[in-house]
């Protein structure tokens, strides 16, 4: 493989960062490509606090770069390069949010920190550092929220190796181990630097026991004990036996063998391989969960409003027949009702008419009887009418009913508010009126038989036929006759009224019958319209609904569709970009592989 080949995998991996919307990893990968374009490597040096982390760095390079002692805390990064003269320099904060400044300071004053250091820099001409080498010391962490909140695991990703120090005094703690398997992840390079040895008897058990808690852990790292002091003491007397017996030398061997070699060969970078794994891992892991959290087509807005709209037109259908089957079922019932009521209405008239004209004579009460008539018709007529009313209101109710919605559904104006109940004046019966000529014409005939009859017989006496006998039975004859014929006459008079008031209501019954059974058709024919109407207008408008809906749901289907085929692709992208890191680190042992993708 060739240079440009990891580079192009490193560029596609920042691409699909970017656009996978992920700018904190595509950031990290542009760091650790202008590291890996960078001859220099980067030694990360980590710790918890009073661990002996900042005078490894000095024992390293044999000088007091970092600030130690029992009260000291490194609270920022401390650089150290390589360099022909000694130099140093500080960042320090503006205190207004701009960039920190560069300041120049002298290299005996470097472990002289202010409260606004950012960072120090020191340059310095050391053998070990020539080779490129390049020690970072950082603040001391206390467990990985603390380390998450210092940006200390962004930081290792600008690391080609990371050197833990570890007090021999107590073996690897689990925050120590869990650190290093986060570490792992992002800088497989790592040594583990077991510090003042010089401290304690049973720092070789403690080594030991740090190899199989690192090896149980999954963790390919070396275990080097080393005493800062012993190795600052050997330099200032030039004692070599007693450098040796620091742990310096073989330290200094393993970040040759094991660090320094990995910028020789820019293919086999573990860092390379680890980074770019964990940035795919990550933005696989990403698309998946994006793919995962797909909602259900059916379970779209769009579909469901859709799905919605299509019910609502199903059962307006249904809804159509049974309103149409109200509103002839309860007319029809309606028709009936007004034709029984108003027939009784007219029958209580007429049975006041017959008492009334069993007794009194319509020669004398006719005009009196003809104007109460024709209020009783016309009440019996007006509640009649506003029955029919009443109930024509009732049955567009329930019509209304029937519809979904029942918000301003009754009509205005197709039920009519008034009729002609005017019943007209009966025709007058001819009442035959009994005269004083007829009065002494039936009293002559009846007076004639009964002198005739009592003359004949009181002559057998041997009365004459006119005698006071039969006179007297004459007039009493006379005036039953006259009597009969009175009462005759006023039973024809009676008669005649009543026939006349029966054909006036049957003439009144059956004109107003029809008057109230033509406007209940008129009632149901504009019932009928109105609601057809009503009804196709949400039909109407549950069709654009539905049409809407439709045309909402095809357009979100398609882009979720667009979006689903996306995520594959990138996938399938993703996978490509992992094999080829894969072929490129393939020299790398499985166990030092970056992490898996599945789809």
């Amino acid at each position: 493989m060739t240079a440009a080949t990891w580079l192009e995998v490193l560029d596609q991996t920042i691409g699909a960062s970017v656009v996978h919307h992920r700018p904190d990893l595509a950031e990290r990968l542009r760091a650790k490509r202008a590291q890996l374009l960078d001859p220099q490597i980067r030694v990360m040096v980590i710790g918890e606090a009073n661990q002996g982390k900042s005078q490894l760095v000095n024992g390293l390079v044999s000088a007091s770069v970092c600030a130690v002692g029992d009260d000291v805390t490194t609270v920022a990064p401390t650089i150290v390069r390589y360099a022909e003269k000694p130099v140093a320099a500080q960042l320090l904060h503006d205190g207004q949010g701009a960039e920190p400044q560069r300041m120049p300071i002298p290299v005996d004053q470097a472990t002289n920190r202010g409260s606004d250091s950012v960072m120090t820099e020191v340059r310095i001409p050391r053998q070990i550092l020539a080779a490129g080498l390049v020690l970072i010391d950082t603040p001391a962490v206390g467990n990985l929220h603390q380390m998450r909140a210092q940006n200390t695991f962004a930081a290792l990703s600008g690391a080609d190796a990371v050197l833990l120090a570890s007090d021999a005094s107590q073996e690897l703690s689990a925050t120590e181990l869990e650190l290093l398997r986060q570490v792992h992840r992002m800088c497989p390079t790592i040594l583990v630097a077991l510090t003042k040895i010089d401290l304690t008897s049973r720092w070789r058990q403690v080594a030991e026991r740090n190899r199989e808690h690192l090896a149980k852990a999954g963790l390919q790292a070396s275990v080097v004990p080393v005493s800062s002091a012993l190795r600052l003491r050997a330099v200032a007397n030039d004692d070599e036996a007693l450098n040796a017996e620091s742990g310096f030398p073989d330290l200094i061997q393993r970040l040759r063998t094991d660090v320094l070699p990995v910028a020789s060969n820019p293919t086999a970078r573990q860092n390379f391989a680890a980074m770019t794994g964990t940035v795919l891992a990550e933005l696989v892991g990403q698309v998946n969960k994006e793919l995962a959290a797909r909602p259900d087509d059916r379970n779209s807005p769009a579909v469901a409003e859709y799905m919605d709209a299509q019910k609502k037109m199903a059962d307006l259908r249904r809804r159509s027949t049974k309103w149409q089957n109200v509103l002839a079922d309860e007319m029809a019932d309606l028709v009936a009702d007004l034709e029984y009521d108003l027939r009784d209405r007219t029958r209580k008239i007429l049975r006041e008419v017959d008492n009334a004209y069993d007794e009194a004579d319509p020669a004398k009460t006719w005009d009196q009887f003809e104007e109460w008539l024709n209020e009783n018709l016309t009440e019996a007529a007006q509640t009649n009418f506003n029955w029919l009313v009443e109930r024509s209101w009732w049955v567009a109710d329930r019509v209304a009913e029937c519809f979904p919605e029942r918000t301003d559904l009754l009509p205005d104006s197709v039920i009519p508010a008034d009729a002609d109940m005017d019943p007209g004046d009966p025709n007058r019966p001819k009442l035959e009126a009994f005269t004083v000529g007829q009065k002494v014409f039936s009293g002559m005939r009846g007076s004639y038989g009964g002198v005739l009859m009592f003359g004949l017989i009181t002559t057998l006496a041997g009365l004459p036929l006119l005698n006071p006998i039969s006179i007297g039975a004459g007039l009493a004859l006379g005036a039953k006759g006259i009597g009969e014929d009175g009462e005759a006459r006023l039973k024809r008079r009676q008669q005649a009224a009543k026939t006349a008031a029966q054909r006036h209501v049957d003439d009144f019954f059956l004109r107003f019958s029809k008057d109230c059974k033509d406007a209940a058709r008129r009632i149901q024919r504009g019932l009928r319209d109105h609601f057809a109407e009503l009804a196709e207008q949400l039909q109407q408008g549950l069709a654009d609904a539905a049409a809407a809906a439709q045309k909402s749901a095809q357009v979100e289907l398609a882009a979720r569709q667009r979006r689903d085929q996306e995520l594959r692709q990138a996938l399938t992208q993703l996978k490509e970009l992992h094999g080829q890191m894969t072929r490129i680190a393939g020299a790398l042992p499985a166990s030092r592989n970056p992490l898996e993708i599945s789809a």
